[in-house]
C-alpha cells in the first residue's frame, strides 16, 4: 500500500485499539493501544489477524465465528461484528468495526479495524459480578449491547427479575463513551409517591414544607453520564408522564423551580466569544434573550445567535447607545454615545449652540426637546452635562414638560 507510513502514523495517533490489514488478513499495521491489549509480548505485523485475536489456524468464518473481512468483502462496506478475543487477561468479549479502503479503482485492499473490549462482560464465571455467557443467543444480546453503548437514544431493558438487567445496563454504561461519568441506578419500586418526584428531579429550597436547602435529583447527579430506572412499571402514573417528559426532550425541572435551563452548542459559544460586544455585558445578555426567544428546544444553535447578532446590528442605528439623526426641523442637532470619540472642536462648538438654541426655544424643557429630537432624556442629560448646558436647564425636578 502507496499510503501504508501515512497510515500507520494515523492508527498510531488514535487511543483506541486499531489494526490494518490486507485482503489475505495479513496486518500490515498496529497501534500501540492495540498492541498493548492484545499482544504485550510479541510483534503483530506480519502476522494474520486471526492468529494473534483468536489464535485460529484458519480464517474465523472458517472455525464457527463471524468474520467482518468476508463479509465487507460481499457487502464492500462496513461490517461490526461481536467476538472473542485473546487477551493477557483470558478470553475477552469485543465489539469489532471494520471499515475497508478503496483504491483509485474501487477494488477493495485494505481494511481498518477497530477493537472494543465489553469490560462487564466474560465468557466464563469469574470473581466479580460480571454478565458470563457463550450461546448464540447470549452473544446476540451482546450485539446489541455494543450498539447501542454508542447511541444517545434511551433503551428498555425486558427481562425476568434476576435476569441481569442491571448488569446488561452497566455493560451498556461501561461500553459507552459516558464511561467515565456515573451511572445512577434508581430503583423505582423503592420510592413512594409522595417523594419520588424530589428524589428523581431534585427540588429548590422553599418548594415544599421541610425544603430547607436546594437538593440536585438523581437525573441531574447522572448527567453526562447514564441513569438506569430500575423496575419501572413501579412507577407511579402521576409521574410517568413527567419521566415521558424527560425520556423524550431530555429536559427536566426541579420541585418548586421556574428556571429554564437552555444550553449553548460549542459553535454558537464560538461565535459569541469571537463577538467583539462594544455594548459589554448588557449587549451579551440581549443577544442571549434574542436568541432564547428563537430557540425552540434546549440548545441555543449558532443560526439563533446569528439571528440575535443580527437583530442588534439592525436596531443599532435607532439605539440610544449610537448616534441619531434628528427629525426635520430639529436644527442638525446630533446625539452622541456617552463612549464616542470627542467630536471635533468646530464641530462641537456647532453642536453646542445649536443645542443651547434649541433648550431655549423649548423654554429648556428637556423633556420637550428629548421627544422633538426622538431620543431619551436620558442620553440628552448627558448631552447636555458634556457641553456644560445643564444650568440653563431646569434641574430634574421640573424637568416635566408644560
Amino acid at each position: 500500500m502507496d499510503a501504508l507510513p501515512e497510515l500507520a502514523a494515523f492508527l498510531e495517533s488514535l487511543p483506541e485499539p486499531h489494526i490494518l490489514f490486507d485482503r489475505d488478513y495479513r496486518i500490515l499495521a498496529a497501534n500501540s493501544a492495540y498492541r498493548l491489549a492484545f499482544s504485550p509480548n510479541d510483534e503483530v505485523v506480519g502476522r494474520r489477524c486471526y492468529e494473534v485475536s483468536h489464535h485460529f489456524d484458519r480464517p474465523c468464518d472458517q472455525a464457527g465465528e463471524s468474520c467482518p473481512l468476508a463479509q465487507s468483502l460481499r457487502s464492500g462496506g462496513r461490517e461490526r461484528v461481536l467476538h472473542l478475543h485473546h487477551t493477557p487477561k483470558g478470553e475477552e468479549y469485543v465489539n469489532i468495526e471494520l471499515t475497508p479502503l478503496p483504491d483509485a479503482q474501487g477494488r477493495l485492499h485494505g481494511f481498518v479495524e477497530k477493537v472494543a473490549t465489553l469490560p462487564s462482560v466474560r465468557p466464563r464465571g469469574d470473581e466479580g459480578a460480571a454478565l458470563v455467557g457463550r450461546s448464540p443467543a447470549f452473544q446476540r444480546m451482546l450485539a446489541r449491547v455494543a450498539r447501542v453503548a454508542s447511541a444517545k437514544a434511551s433503551v428498555l431493558l425486558l427481562g425476568e427479575s434476576g435476569t441481569g438487567k442491571e448488569l446488561v445496563a452497566r455493560a451498556i454504561h461501561e461500553g459507552s463513551p459516558r464511561a467515565s461519568r456515573p451511572l445512577v441506578v434508581v430503583d423505582c419500586s423503592s420510592l413512594p409517591e409522595t417523594l419520588f418526584e424530589s428524589e428523581v428531579f431534585g427540588h429548590e429550597k422553599g418548594a415544599f414544607t421541610g425544603a430547607t436547602h436546594t437538593k440536585i435529583g438523581l437525573v441531574e447527579a447522572a448527567n453526562g453520564g447514564t441513569l438506569f430506572l430500575d423496575e419501572v412499571g413501579d412507577i407511579p402514573p402521576p409521574m410517568q408522564v413527567k419521566l415521558l417528559r424527560l425520556l423524550e426532550s431530555g429536559t427536566y425541572r426541579r420541585v418548586g423551580s421556574t428556571e429554564l435551563r437552555l444550553t449553548l452548542h460549542p459553535q454558537a459559544l464560538q461565535r459569541l466569544m469571537a463577538h467583539p460586544f462594544p455594548g459589554n455585558v448588557g449587549e451579551l445578555r440581549n443577544v442571549l434573550e434574542h436568541a432564547a426567544l428563537w430557540c425552540d428546544g434546549d440548545e441555543i444553535l449558532p443560526e439563533h445567535v446569528e439571528e440575535a447578532l443580527a437583530a442588534g446590528r439592525r436596531a443599532a442605528p435607532a439605539s440610544a447607545a449610537a448616534t441619531v439623526a434628528p427629525p426635520a426641523g430639529s436644527d442638525g442637532l446630533e446625539a452622541e454615545a456617552p463612549d464616542e470619540a470627542p467630536l471635533p472642536t468646530a464641530r462641537r462648538e456647532r453642536e453646542r449652540e445649536t443645542l443651547r438654541r434649541a433648550l431655549q426655544a423649548h423654554h429648556g424643557s428637556r423633556a420637550a426637546l428629548a421627544a422633538r429630537l426622538g431620543i431619551s432624556e436620558r442620553t440628552l442629560y448627558r448631552k447636555l452635562k458634556a457641553h456644560g448646558l445643564l444650568g440653563e436647564a431646569p434641574g430634574p425636578a421640573a424637568a416635566a414638560s408644560p
